[in-house]
C-alpha cells in the first residue's frame, strides 16, 4: 500500500498568487508591474523625505538650539571665575596709589563681567531645551543675585577700610572669603547645565546618525526594486510587443535613478557633514570652551592665594590641579609642574599629540586637529599656556619675600600673558565654531528640498511617464 503525502495548505501564499496574472495573461502582467513601480516609487520618496526631515530636525536641534546653549553655559562659567579674579584683584590693589590703575581695570573688569554673566543666563534661559535647563538656570539666577549682593559688601567694606596692597582689613577679607565661597557652587551648577546640554547634543547626533544609516540602506533597497520593477516592465514589453525601445519608461529608468541617487546623496552628504560638526569640530569646541572657563577659575585662584595667606594652601592646591586638568603632564606637585610642562613640550615638539594627558582638555583638542590652521593655533596656545605658567611659579617664589612684587606681577606682566594666552585659546576656537558653522550650514544645503518638494515631484513625475509609457502598449490589447 502507497501512502500519498499531501502538503498543507498555504492559504497566504495561495491568496498572494491569486493577486498575480496568470502567464499568458500579458496585458496584466503590464499593469501590475506599472502599479508595482508606481507604489515603490512613492515607498521610495517617502523614505527619502522623512529621512531628511529626522536629519533636518537633527541638524537644528545640534546646529542652532544645543551647540548655542552649551557655549553660553561654558561662557558663564569663565565670565564668573573672572568676576571673581577682579574683585580679587581689587583688593589686591587697597589703596596702594602705584596700584591705581590695577584697581580701576579690575573694577570695569568686574562691571563687564557681570553684564556678561547677566547676557549668557538671558541667552541660556530664551534657548533652553528643556524644563530641568530651565530649572537650572533660575537657580543660577538665584545665587548670582546673592553673590552680587555679597559683592558689593565686600567692595563698600574695602572702601571704608583703606586697606593696603594685599591686605585688606579682616571684615573685608571676610566679606570677600563669604563671596568667593558662592563661587563654586555657581560654576557646578554652571558646568552641570552645560553638561546637560551636552548630553541633549550627544543624544540627538546619535539618533541622527542612527536615522541617516537607516534612510540609506532604505532608499538603497527600495532604489534597487524601482529600477528592477522599471527594467522588468521594459523587458516584458520587449519580449512580448517586439519593441525595441520604450522612450517614456527610458526616461522613467532615468528620472527613478536620479531620485535615487539624489536622495542617498543628499542623505549620505549631510550625514558627513555632520560627522564633522559634532565629531571634529563641536568636541574639539567643548574642550577649548572648558579649558577656557577652567583657566579664568585658575587664574583667579591665582589672586586668591595671593590676598588670603591663611588658605593659601588650599588655593595653591587648587590651582595645581586646574593645571592639570588644562594640560595634563607627569607631576605630582605643583613645584614639579612647569618643569614636567617644559619637558613634555620639548620632548614632542615634532608630534604634541602625545605631549598632555589626552584627559586634558588641550590634551583632547591635540588629538582632534583637523582643519587649515587650527595645529598652529594650537601650538600658538600651548606657548602662551607656558608662559603663564613660568609667571605664575615666578611671583609664587616671589610672595614668599615680597608681596607687592608678586602683586605688581600678578596684576600686571601675568595678566597680559594670560590675556595673550586667551587670545590664542580663542583664536582656536574660532577656527573649529567657524567650521561648525560651515558643516551645520552645508549640511542644511544638501538636504534642501529632499524633505518635500524633490521627492514629491520625482514621484508624481514617475507615474505620468509610467502612465504614458504602458498605456499606448495596453490599448494594443483592446
Amino acid at each position: 500500500m502507497t501512502t500519498v503525502t499531501t502538503r498543507p495548505a498555504r492559504p497566504a501564499l495561495d491568496s498572494a498568487r491569486r493577486l498575480l496574472p496568470a502567464r499568458a495573461d500579458t496585458p496584466g502582467w503590464i499593469r501590475w508591474l506599472a502599479v508595482l513601480a508606481v507604489l515603490l516609487t512613492a515607498g521610495t520618496a517617502l523614505v527619502i523625505a522623512t529621512g531628511a526631515s529626522s536629519t533636518r530636525h537633527g541638524i537644528d536641534v545640534i546646529g542652532h538650539r544645543t551647540a548655542p546653549t552649551v557655549a553660553a553655559t561654558e561662557d558663564l562659567y569663565f565670565a564668573l571665575a573672572d568676576m571673581d579674579a577682579q574683585l580679587a584683584n581689587v583688593l589686591l590693589a587697597g589703596d596702594d596709589s602705584a596700584l591705581t590703575k590695577v584697581r580701576d581695570t579690575a573694577l570695569a573688569g568686574m562691571e563687564q563681567r557681570r553684564t556678561q554673566v547677566d547676557a549668557d543666563l538671558q541667552q541660556a534661559m530664551t534657548i533652553a531645551t528643556n524644563d530641568d535647563a530651565a530649572a537650572q538656570i533660575r537657580e543660577l539666577l538665584d545665587l548670582f543675585g546673592k553673590y552680587q549682593g555679597q559683592a558689593a559688601d565686600t567692595l563698600q567694606l574695602a572702601e571704608l577700610d583703606h586697606g593696603a596692597a594685599g591686605k585688606p582689613s579682616a571684615r573685608t577679607l571676610d566679606a570677600y572669603r563669604a563671596a568667593t565661597g558662592m563661587v563654586p557652587d555657581l560654576m557646578a551648577r554652571a558646568q552641570k547645565l552645560a553638561d546637560t546640554n551636552s548630553g541633549v547634543l550627544e543624544s540627538a547626533y546619535n539618533d541622527s546618525e542612527h536615522t541617516t544609516t537607516v534612510a540609506r540602506v532604505r532608499i538603497a533597497a527600495l532604489g534597487i526594486l524601482v529600477l528592477g520593477t522599471l527594467l522588468g516592465l521594459q523587458i516584458l514589453l520587449r519580449v512580448t510587443l517586439r519593441r525595441r525601445i520604450n522612450p517614456a519608461l527610458v526616461l522613467t529608468t532615468v528620472v527613478a535613478a536620479a531620485l535615487v541617487i539624489g536622495g542617498f546623496s543628499a542623505n549620505s552628504t549631510a550625514a558627513q557633514q555632520l560627522t564633522t560638526a559634532k565629531k571634529d569640530a563641536f568636541d574639539s569646541l567643548l574642550a577649548l570652551r572648558q579649558a577656557r572657563a577652567l583657566s579664568y577659575d585658575a587664574n583667579a585662584d591665582e589672586s586668591r592665594f595671593l590676598l588670603d595667606p591663611e588658605r593659601a594652601a588650599a588655593y595653591q592646591d587648587a590651582f595645581y590641579g586646574k593645571s592639570q586638568r588644562l594640560a595634563g603632564v607627569s607631576a605630582h606637585t605643583l613645584d614639579d609642574y612647569v618643569p614636567a610642562l617644559d619637558k613634555a613640550l620639548s620632548t614632542n615638539s615634532a608630534g604634541l599629540e602625545t605631549a598632555l594627558s589626552a584627559n586634558s582638555f588641550l590634551g583632547k583638542e591635540l588629538r582632534n586637529i583637523t582643519f587649515s590652521g587650527e595645529r598652529t593655533a594650537a601650538q600658538n596656545t600651548l606657548t602662551a599656556y607656558q608662559t603663564y605658567q613660568h609667571d605664575d611659579r615666578a611671583l609664587r617664589a616671589q610672595d614668599r619675600t615680597d608681596l607687592r612684587a608678586a602683586i605688581t606681577l600678578d596684576t600686571g606682566p601675568s595678566n597680559d600673558h594670560f590675556a595673550a594666552y586667551d587670545q590664542a585659546l580663542v583664536a582656536t576656537i574660532d577656527i573649529n565654531q567657524r567650521a561648525f558653522d560651515s558643516a551645520v550650514a552645508d549640511s542644511e544645503s544638501a538636504l534642501a528640498g529632499w524633505n518635500n518638494w524633490l521627492p514629491l515631484g520625482g514621484a508624481v513625475l514617475i507615474s505620468v511617464l509610467v502612465l504614458v509609457g504602458v498605456r499606448p502598449r495596453l490599448a494594443e490589447y483592446r
